[in-house]
């Protein structure tokens, strides 16, 4: 079994897809105007429109009322990325912190709420 990607629904296709093109540096592929992705050699991040999951009714996600996932990305220079970013990020949870386990990170919340976490190893 592979993990094939994690979607984030979201009200706002549009809004989301500007903010993680700006993150990642690169263009979404956009089969639908519901639905977006970001492909990637470890996985692919989806962002979907909560009408991809109406079927679901009382039982579909709910955008905005996630607390438990954060959205990794491994990049060369947290840093960096956290000066390239800063204009675009609105919530800060935590700029860039060399963490007890040796991994540099930046957390902060994209515009639905979900936490995304930049961060980088320790060289060997």
């Amino acid at each position: 079994m592979d993990l094939a990607s994690i979607r984030i629904i979201t009200h706002d296709v549009d809004r989301l897809v500007r903010f993680y093109e700006a993150l990642t540096g690169t263009l979404a592929a956009r089969p639908a105007p519901v639905f977006a992705e970001f492909r990637t050699a470890g996985g692919t991040l989806a962002i979907a429109s909560t009408a991809t999951v109406a079927i679901l009714g009382d039982d579909a996600p709910k955008p905005g009322s996630n607390d438990t996932i954060i959205v990794e990305f491994l990049v060369t220079d947290v840093d960096a990325e956290f000066a390239r970013l800063h204009e675009v990020i609105e919530d800060i949870v935590l700029v860039p912190t060399t963490m007890p386990w040796g991994n540099r990170s930046t957390l902060f919340r994209d515009p639905d709420g979900n936490l995304v976490n930049l961060f980088s190893r320790p060289a060997p």
